[in-house]
């Protein structure tokens, strides 16, 4: 291998982050020799790299064809699947790469990683705590330490890694970016902010940080920073525990609702909780969109904002100005005394388009946002379909349609409605479980 020019220059690029350059030289040292397991492994990593997951997956499996016993192949793969969202083959193929070299720390690292992603805190504190065990100074074992410690709510222990692994390597990206959250969980979104920033100073792609940077930005706003804590805790919860305080607060909204309809007299005492858990409930689900608006309009705040969120922004945006426009309209004519109550219907059904419209972008590239947007513009015809309606039933009425015109397009308003408005709150259900899959690449 000493006498492979070819591959030296590829593991020098790969180190430096030119994985098009590496690929190229990796490519022309395995023509000289096809049967290298190590070349088709870092090929496989400098594949990935540029989201070239087919080739990539391919490389890996010559890898492995050529040297099954290599832990580097099989940890290639791993590498691989875990991009493509492929977890537990990810798994099994790191757990591979353990048996056959389990002093590596790099495959620790991998395996927490890929446990974080199928959010398991415990499990990937514990292969981060294996790879520290091998390398008490692996920056990516650190970080990892401190996230699933975040995760697991010990703070302190968190914040106490993070220090200590800025103290070894104190310009390293990605642990400023994990200070910066771990503060932004304890509140402390003015200290976050500094460490977001000289996350992206030394590293002007990183998302983790320009994510953070966001939320510390919107956490400025004392009801958005309330709203951030609850974000934050349910993050940690697992997705059954997360379904079952969704599904106990609409249900006990659902109860509430009942009572109040059996017995007049307890209406005053259970409408205003009733009120108050739509009302956070509307908030949760908006509160992130309606922010990220905000900051799209600021001169400076859309460049902090990546292609999604801009494009969230403004189809939240549209569907909040025409649910504003309808609203002023019929405030107008009341204080005209001629307000016309059919204005109303574009301003419910605009005003609730931004729920599903939102979740959208809440969802991955792939089938779950594709899902949701097919959903939401279902919802969007069935509710257009009905302002449509009122709109020329108020011109029958006026005398500028013939009135059997109008009587038809009154009966398309209420099954429309009926469809919209169960439609919506079926669709922020769906849009919970679209946002937690991860389509395979």
């Amino acid at each position: 291998m000493d006498n492979a020019p070819h591959f030296q220059r590829a593991l020098l690029l790969h180190g430096q982050g030119r994985h098009d350059l590496a690929e190229r030289e990796l490519r022309q040292h395995l023509v000289d020799e096809p049967g290298d397991g190590r070349a088709h492994a870092v090929l496989a990593l400098a594949l990935v790299e540029q989201e070239k997951f087919a080739d990539a997956e391919q490389a890996a499996r010559d890898a492995i064809g050529h040297a099954p016993d290599a832990g580097l192949a099989h940890y290639a793969l791993a590498r691989v699947l875990a991009a493509r969202n492929r977890d537990a083959e990810a798994a099994a193929a790191i757990a591979e790469a353990i048996r056959l070299d389990p002093l590596d720390p790099d495959a620790h690292a991998l395996r927490a990683a890929i446990e974080f992603a199928r959010g398991r805190w415990a499990e990937t504190l514990a292969a981060a705590e294996t790879c520290l065990a091998v390398d008490a100074e692996h920056v990516s074992g650190n970080n990892l330490r401190a996230m699933a410690l975040v995760k697991l709510g010990r703070k302190t222990e968190a914040g106490e890694t993070i220090s200590a692994a800025l103290a070894r390597d104190p310009d390293n990206a990605t642990t400023h970016a994990n200070q910066g959250w771990t503060l932004l969980e304890q509140g402390r979104h003015r200290e976050a902010m500094g460490h977001f920033r000289e996350s992206l100073r030394l590293d002007p792609t990183g998302d983790w940080a320009r994510l953070g940077m966001i939320e510390a930005i919107k956490a400025g706003n004392p009801l958005y920073a309330v709203l951030l804590r609850y974000f934050l805790w349910m993050q940690k919860l697992g997705s059954g525990a997360q379904w079952a305080i969704l599904l106990v607060g609409f249900m006990g909204s659902r109860l509430l609702a009942g009572v109040a309809e059996a017995d007049p007299a307890w209406a005053p005492w259970v409408n205003p909780f009733r009120i108050a858990y739509i009302c956070f409930a509307i908030l949760t689900w908006l509160a992130v969109p309606l922010a990220n608006l905000v900051l799209f309009l600021h001169p400076f705040g859309r460049h902090a904002l990546d292609d999604d969120q801009r494009a969230q922004a403004r189809w939240v945006g549209g569907c909040v100005l025409l649910a504003t426009a309808s609203l002023a309209v019929w405030a107008a004519g009341r204080l005209l005394g001629r307000g016309d109550v059919r204005w109303l219907v574009p301003a419910i059904v605009f005003g609730a388009l931004a729920l599903p419209v939102s979740a959208i972008f809440t969802c991955q590239r792939g089938w779950p946002r594709r899902t949701m947007a097919a959903v939401a513009g279902a919802l969007a015809a069935a509710g257009i379909a009905a302002c449509v309606a009122m709109a020329v039933v108020g011109l029958a009425v006026g005398g500028f349609l013939p009135l059997n015109v109008g009587l038809a397009a009154s009966a398309i308003v209420q099954p429309a409605m009926r469809l919209f408005v169960p439609g919506i709150v079926v669709s922020q259900f769906l849009a919970n479980w679209l946002a937690g899959q991860r389509p395979t690449r």
